[in-house]
């Protein structure tokens, strides 16, 4: 795959994450709105439902400030705290200079090779052989590395790796990715919410109208989190897909030497699993996904519109056409 330049990837990356910014407002008043009309046609009492556009759209005034408030917060703390959350659920911790030259030696050649500042080093103490880059910022870029793919990738490779993640900083992918997981967090913490009250809040009142009226409006909530998390999910699988084919031909661009991220690839598919990562919007920062595939998950007609990475087999044809 050619690679297609800095600035234009850069500009294409602050343009979706622009875009992403906009439209996820919209998305967020549609399915409010939704959940209104929803709600005035379930719970009226009248048999015909041919005035409905009027109490929805003055539920939606009423609902919105409220959701949107809500929906701020929630990102505001998700997008300045993502360093912290997401070095606690992979388990990383600051990888000394006096504890490996090697990697800061590669890391800071391929820095000031490409002008670009050093970025934080962490690893994570696993045998398994992966690697992430995270970040919003100068301050908080950091490039992640497990004590598997250190010691087992000979230095041509481990420098196709770091290339790899350092591709994702420079090329502004991480902040991108960083803005639709933060996206698909609110609508997921919204469906797990509505399903732990659906199951839950009507068995205390099952037998009264309040009860019943409480379950409808549970279930309507439910559905409507549920279509909300689909469309953004669908979205941010697409984002981490196309960035990983990116990512590889800016390494091989920068490296000179896309066999050895080739090789890399071929290694880190043999063991790429890491047990203390089971957060699957943490887990599509990695090279590879870094969790065990469901039985049955590689036969679904939907599993290529779902993953978070393009298959690793196609990765390496590309490299080796380099």
């Amino acid at each position: 795959m050619q690679y297609i330049g800095l600035h234009k990837q850069q500009a294409r990356n602050n343009f979706r994450s622009v875009l992403l910014l906009c439209l996820f407002p919209c998305l967020v008043i549609a399915l409010t709105y939704l959940f209104c009309l929803l709600f005035i046609l379930f719970t009226s009492d009248n048999e015909i439902y041919t005035d409905v556009l009027a109490p929805s759209l003055l539920m939606l005034q009423y609902l919105l400030p409220f959701v949107l408030v809500g929906v701020a917060l929630w990102f505001l703390i998700a997008y300045f705290a993502n360093t912290a959350i997401i070095r606690s659920a992979t388990g990383a911790h600051s990888l000394k200079r006096k504890a490996n030259k090697r990697v800061y030696n590669l890391v800071e050649n391929l820095c000031m090779a490409q002008g670009m500042p050093m970025p934080k080093v962490n690893v994570i103490e696993d045998d398994s052989l992966n690697a992430y880059a995270s970040g919003i910022n100068k301050r908080s870029y950091t490039v992640t590395l497990t004590r598997g793919i250190i010691n087992k990738l000979d230095d041509d490779e481990l420098e196709g790796v770091i290339a790899h993640e350092l591709s994702h900083i420079r090329n502004r992918d991480v902040r991108l990715l960083i803005v639709s997981i933060v996206f698909v967090g609110i609508f997921a913490m919204l469906a797990q919410l509505a399903f732990r009250m659906l199951i839950y809040s009507p068995r205390r009142s099952s037998n009264n109208k309040d009860g019943k009226g409480a379950g409808v409006i549970i279930l309507i909530a439910l559905a409507v989190a549920i279509v909300g998390y689909f469309f953004a999910s669908l979205m941010r699988f697409a984002i981490s897909r196309k960035r990983e084919y990116l990512a590889d031909a800016s390494a091989a661009e920068m490296t000179r030497r896309p066999r050895a991220l080739a090789g890399a690839l071929r290694k880190i598919s043999q063991d790429p699993n890491i047990e203390a990562v089971t957060n699957n919007d943490v887990a599509q920062l990695f090279i590879e996904h870094p969790q065990k595939k469901r039985k049955g998950q590689a036969l679904s007609g939907l599993s290529g519109l779902f993953a978070t990475h393009p298959p690793i087999k196609k990765r390496i044809a590309l490299l080796e056409q380099f």
